[in-house]
């Protein structure tokens, strides 16, 4: 292998020195009819060998690129590229997949339906043409644009500068990393997402604020507990100021007690609603095990927007959110009739602010504590159980599951692991209103 190791070697290194083998091999006979179009086949695949450069994308810093070519179905289409013309290949290293790349975007391009916008992305990391570093324009002249694989995608290629070789918005991190005889490739810092997979992901979810790049300051899990996890509280070094500021530490007297918040339909609107309903949402997404929910919220009714009205005007709100699991089990009927799927999650939103540890103390102290929700006249009832609280009962019951996954002093979300319904929904049979009775009035006695 001239020296350089192969690490990882999969089903592509097998495909191509199959391919390479019985192309040089064993040459079958074929029909003057077909003899043209089988020359020019196995000429193609004749070039792909072991030194080629689809090979070399199975060097250990490309590994991860290697596995979703294979699961893009791309093998035929490089091979057909390569024995055609030499490629220029942009690679993402390992860690830039691994680590900046946004697991719900990585979901997105696994999943079958998504194929097409999986194979854009990765053809768009692929030039017909060999470009190497001498090929680079100078930081004086204007950036180069080259078509890619993708016939809707290019790239720009740049210097900055300070001389760093740039592709789109990427840097090149190792120039010329790998040289073939029928290809080029470099190691860039990140991935390439063309304008198009961008809005295939955005138009899946509808919030066009999630970006497929981790963006800084997301909520992270902590991996021990599946819970978010809490920021570290900055240092206070000795001698600073006080973090809480003297005229906010005094006890509210007369003429220093806080001005009410605002009512329903107050005129003033001092909360973003709308932005913490999106926080909230977003934190569901990065959080893991909720999506459906979300789904629900932003893509099949407006709640969303509704309840960002709701937080404008002053009120606070405790979301029982069930998780992915049980979403699942909502059948086809309990969601076709109209205003089913606002129905059942207005029964899942309670006009109050509860977290984990007040609803633990409400049922421990009283027993069973009945929530107002949105969906009037109904309560849910809850309860403790097996050191946890317990919505609803019977088979239609609920555990709080993944407590305090969003609490901002406004909106509170709680995990359960179950879709709750009233009871008279639940299974249960409705008792029927009792026939009218005709009284006959007697006449009394003595009476006129």
């Amino acid at each position: 292998m001239g020296g350089i190791p192969i690490y990882g070697v999969s089903s592509l290194l097998f495909i191509l020195l199959t391919l390479s083998i019985t192309s040089t091999a064993l040459p079958t006979p074929s029909s003057p009819k077909h003899h043209h179009h089988s020359q020019s086949s196995t000429a193609a695949a004749a070039q792909i060998n072991s030194n080629s450069v689809l090979v070399a994308l199975l060097d250990s810093h490309y590994t991860e690129l290697a596995e979703l070519v294979e699961k893009a179905l791309l093998l035929h289409t490089l091979e057909q590229a390569v024995g055609n013309h030499n490629l220029t290949i942009f690679a993402p290293r390992n860690e830039a997949l691994e680590r900046r790349l946004d697991p719900e975007f990585k979901r997105f391009l696994l999943e079958p339906r998504n194929l097409h916008s999986l194979q854009t992305l990765l053809m768009a990391h692929i030039l017909p043409s060999r470009v190497g570093s001498p090929d680079w324009p100078q930081p004086s002249d204007p950036s180069r644009r080259h078509r890619t694989l993708s016939s809707s995608h290019h790239l720009h290629l740049s210097t900055k500068p300070t001389g760093q070789k740039t592709v789109d918005s990427a840097e090149i991190v190792r120039p010329d990393d790998v040289t073939r005889p029928d290809g080029v490739i470099h190691g860039i810092e990140r991935l390439l997402i063309p304008q198009s997979v961008q809005e295939d992901f955005n138009r899946r979810r509808n919030l066009r604020s999630i970006s497929a790049v981790i963006p800084e300051g997301a909520p992270e899990v902590d991996p021990r507990t599946h819970r978010l996890k809490k920021p570290a509280a900055a240092a206070v070094p000795v001698g600073a100021p006080p973090v809480l500021p003297i005229y906010d530490a005094l006890a509210p007297g007369p003429s220093l007690a806080p001005a009410p918040a605002p009512g329903p339909g107050g005129p003033h609107h001092h909360f973003d609603g709308h932005s913490q309903v999106k926080d909230f949402i977003h934190t569901l997404l990065h959080y893991g095990g909720y999506n459906e929910m979300a789904d629900i919220l932003v893509n099949l009714t407006s709640l969303a927007t509704e309840m960002g009205r709701l937080v404008s005007e002053g009120y606070v709100l405790t979301v029982l959110a069930p998780n992915d699991e049980a979403m699942a089990k909502l059948t086809t009927d309990q969601l076709s009739e109209p205003g089913a799927p606002e129905q059942i999650i207005y029964y899942h939103i309670i006009p109050e602010y509860q977290t984990e540890e007040s609803m633990y103390n409400a049922v421990r102290r009283f027993g069973k504590v009945k929530y107002d929700t949105l969906r009037l006249p109904h309560k849910v009832t809850a309860q403790e159980a097996d050191g946890s609280v317990k919505f609803g009962a019977g088979d239609v019951s609920a555990y709080l599951f993944d407590p305090d996954i969003y609490t901002d002093g406004r909106i509170s979300v709680q995990g359960i692991d179950g879709i709750l319904f009233p009871e008279s929904e639940a299974g249960e049979p409705l008792r029927k209103p009792a026939s009218p009775v005709k009284v006959v009035t007697k006449p009394r006695r003595g009476g006129n």
